[in-house]
């Protein structure tokens, strides 16, 4: 994805994001496809380098990891169309103001290793359900939805962070992209409005 300057999120930033939105799009290029498989999965992020998730035995990502194991998985979340009334440069013609969207989005490219047996597996499960819902029934009481999947441990090597908020434009751009948002209030409007305080 194209990154500008202002644009661009520390490491940190896009690992706290990804923290804190832990579904994505796991995309397996292969080789020699037309197109790369795509999945959108929950996952669990262990540490700055680490994720695991578990998905369905018949998945078709499978093999595609086997032919080729670096994947990449992508995290975005939501979105906000910004009105170019609100964008228009001091002095022009607000209809004649650029549009855009604002967006969060971390790309993380891993290094994929398919877990098969019955202890990693898990061990995964138990990582993913502790995180998500602590004091679940233990997944080794279900053996047939054991056998029914695969683990993937990710191994990050590297990290990509976007956060497109007009970090290069002035407070008073930024000022109005605000008003509008609040006055606005729809699907998005409030997660890019915390971008803009």
């Amino acid at each position: 994805m194209l990154i500008h300057p202002w644009d661009a999120g520390t490491e940190d930033q896009a690992l706290a994001y990804v923290k804190d939105h832990q579904f994505g799009h796991l995309i397996a290029a292969g080789r020699g496809r037309d197109v790369p498989v795509v999945v959108p999965t929950q996952f669990l992020l262990v540490d700055d380098r680490t994720v695991w998730l578990h998905l369905a035995r018949p998945n078709p990502i499978w093999p595609a990891i086997e032919e080729n194991p670096a994947v990449l998985l992508s995290v975005a979340g939501p979105w906000a169309y910004i009105d170019g009334r609100w964008r228009a440069e001091p002095g022009t013609d607000p209809a004649l103001g650029v549009p855009t969207t604002y967006y969060s989005s971390v790309q993380l490219t891993c290094r994929a290793e398919i877990v098969a047996d019955p202890e990693g597996k898990l061990e995964i499960l138990r990582a993913q359900l502790g995180d998500l819902e602590p004091g679940h029934g233990d997944p080794a009481a279900m053996p047939r939805l054991l056998s029914g999947l695969q683990g993937l441990r990710l191994a990050v090597t590297e990290i990509r962070g976007k956060f497109k908020y007009d970090g290069h434009k002035d407070a008073g751009v930024r000022e109005r992209v605000a008003r509008g948002l609040t006055e606005r209030g729809g699907p998005g409007d409030e997660a890019a409005l915390r971008h803009l305080a």
